[in-house]
């Protein structure tokens, strides 16, 4: 998969995740740029992008991400 798909699947958990049709990610969004993008948030993303994608991050791996092109970095190792 390229990261086009998986940002565009990457925008439609965010969406849904924090109720906010109105998200456009790109490879420089980060949680300061997303109003409901909160700790709490975070680990709702992450459930969800693991279920979607069918992977599991490590514990090491989530805190590194400085930013969405970050996540999907780590998305297109696993798959």
């Amino acid at each position: 998969m390229d990261n086009d798909k998986i940002l565009a699947k990457l925008q439609e958990i965010y969406r849904d995740v924090l109720d906010n049709e109105d998200i456009v990610l790109t490879t420089a969004t980060t949680a300061n740029d997303i109003e409901e993008w909160d700790s709490l948030a975070n680990v709702q993303l992450v459930v969800e992008i693991e279920g979607e994608f069918g992977i599991r991050f490590t514990s090491a791996e989530i805190p590194s991400w400085k930013n969405v092109g970050d996540m999907i970095a780590c998305i297109q190792g696993k798959l």
